[in-house]
């Protein structure tokens, strides 16, 4: 923290990320830190921005995003500077960019990457590789990724079910590997092939070695629905087995069946904490979800890979035993049952006039069944993808209304018709459930977009206003803030978001972003000691 001073906000509402009242207060910046919050702060030659009557706070982390290939996109990407969002966590649900051993795990790998729909390529890559990749082509956004099991199980196993000898072995070297890298956690999808096929003894060997390292493990639950009480067993069984922390990911009680049990999840989680167990969770603001159209079907049908799939739903008699599974429920039998025909909506397919149609308009315009048209949109496009229904209004506020549940948008590519939570998931959360509805007070919903974030992932320097830390800042009206985006219209800009810093650079200057690629990739050090506060800390990080 040296130099001169080169940015003043003045005369704002300081919100600080850790849940205190707010302070009428300057914030000075030098170079890419905070110099000091407090009145009547000397600018000298430093730029000052009149903030008077807005709310200056922490830069938003994303605790979950799928923005891995975002980088990589030919035009910079500033639909989460626009919100905000200083800092995105990629390779969530099990689903990192890299490691990719090979060609084959390449081709394996891309029908469950984003790369086609952003117009991206992919290549082997050690993880390493991948964040040297992000850094040359320079992100709109500091980007954080974890490490995903679905990805260290495709490099090491292919998309085959069971584990081939010393694949488990392979797949703990390369897990090693990525955090020497500087992976800052381990993610797991264990509702998506190949992720699936784990037991909990390979989940536990992976995280056993998070755990060495002191970073998290991030899951997307085996079952958010009728298993939701088996799937967090599972995760807090993986968690006493390894002492690893946990971030259970985009928390919710999905289906119609399970609605109501978001008090039931809670329950579980602090149960847990109780118990000793370091345990968070993560949620977004809306009552849909986005995923691929794959995951409505059942796990068995992708084993093998994409040509295996094509085989199966080109098969009349392979298609109904599908459909059986679909139907019959549990573990491994996919998102069919938790949603409807009329609920589920094309999002992203290559064929675009197929965008905002849902299953079942495509079945009645092409005169077949809801699954045989399912089955046909996969086939024509394995990684399409869907915005559909899932969650009960009561559960989303209930659950975003807990001191241990932090932001996440859970966004994809921002093309095609990709859940509006990608463009809008931070204003929604200010303005409809902070100022509308009254779910959560301003400094609480500040919080859980930034310390308690940045605390339970161990991203150091970010998540408070405070002298020293990163100059991460984002600067909105409360009275304006918000989003109006539909899946019909999912990229319509926010509102009341008037500035963005990322390490004291502006890249949204009065509701504009000013097209520079600002951010920087993040890279997890040697763990630290426990802290008073409790939260493990990891330090050596580039800032």
């Amino acid at each position: 923290m040296t130099g001169p001073v080169t940015l003043v906000l003045r005369g704002g509402t300081v919100v600080d990320g850790t849940g205190a009242d707010p302070v009428v207060a300057d914030v000075a910046v030098a170079g890419d830190r905070v110099h000091a919050v407090g009145r009547d702060l000397p600018a000298g030659d430093a730029r000052v921005l009149d903030v008077g009557g807005l709310v200056v706070a922490p830069g938003f982390v994303d605790a979950h995003t799928h923005s891995d290939v975002v980088p990589f996109m030919t035009e910079p990407q500033p639909f989460k500077v626009l919100q905000g969002v200083t800092t995105e966590v990629v390779g969530n649900c099990g689903n990192s960019a890299a490691p990719l051993v090979d060609e084959r795990a390449v081709d394996l790998h891309r029908p469950i990457s984003s790369t086609v729909a952003a117009g991206v390529g992919s290549w082997p890559r050690t993880f390493g590789e991948y964040l040297d990749a992000v850094e040359r082509h320079g992100p709109t956004t500091h980007v954080a990724s974890l490490v995903g099991h679905s990805t260290l199980r495709i490099s090491a196993n292919g998309m085959a079910e069971p584990l081939a000898p010393g694949a488990l072995d392979r797949m703990v070297a390369l897990a090693e590997a990525a955090f020497a890298d500087g992976a800052f956690g381990l993610s797991s999808g264990l509702i998506y092939a190949p992720g699936v096929y784990a037991g909990a003894d390979e989940v536990a060997a992976l995280a056993a070695v998070a755990a060495r390292w002191g970073r998290p493990y991030a899951t997307h639950l085996r079952d958010e629905g009728d298993g939701l009480a088996a799937s967090l067993a599972e995760t807090f069984d993986v968690a006493r087995r390894t002492g690893v922390r946990v971030q259970v990911s985009h928390c919710k009680a999905a289906g119609r069946r399970n609605h109501g049990r978001a008090a039931e999840l809670l329950a579980a989680l602090h149960a847990a904490r109780d118990e000793g167990i370091d345990v968070h969770g993560d949620q977004y603001p809306y009552t849909t979800g986005e995923s691929f159209l794959t995951a409505l079907l059942p796990a068995e049908a992708q084993v093998g890979g994409r040509d295996a799939l094509a085989r199966r739903l080109s098969d009349p008699a392979a298609r109904a035993s599908l459909r059986d599974r679909a139907l019959a429920g549990g573990p491994g039998s996919g998102s069919w049952t938790q949603t409807t025909p009329e609920g589920v909506l094309v999002s992203m397919h290559t064929d675009s006039r197929l965008l905002g149609a849902s299953v079942a308009q495509v079945a009645a315009e092409r005169g077949v069944g809801v699954w045989d048209a399912l089955c046909d949109l996969v086939l024509a496009d394995p990684g399409a993808m869907m915005v559909y229904e899932l969650m009960a209004e009561a559960d989303v506020r209930t659950i975003l209304a807990d001191p241990l549940i932090g932001i996440g948008s859970d966004n994809s590519v921002p093309v095609g018709n990709a859940h509006q939570r990608g463009w809008g998931c931070f204003p929604t959360v200010l303005g409809r459930y902070v100022r509308d509805l009254g779910v959560l007070d301003l400094p609480e919903a500040v919080r859980k977009m930034t310390s308690l974030t940045a605390d339970a992932l161990g991203l150091p320097g970010r998540g408070r206003l405070v002298p020293g830390a990163v100059a991460d800042l984002a600067v909105l009206d409360p009275a304006t803030v918000g989003h109006a985006g539909t899946p019909q219209r999912p990229w319509v800009r926010p509102t009341g978001v008037r500035w963005t810093v990322l390490a004291g650079v502006v890249v949204v200057e009065d509701g504009e972003f000013t097209g520079v690629r600002a951010g920087r990739v993040l890279r997890a050090g040697r763990p630290e000691p426990r802290g008073a506060s409790g939260a493990v800390g990891v330090g050596g990080a580039a800032a």
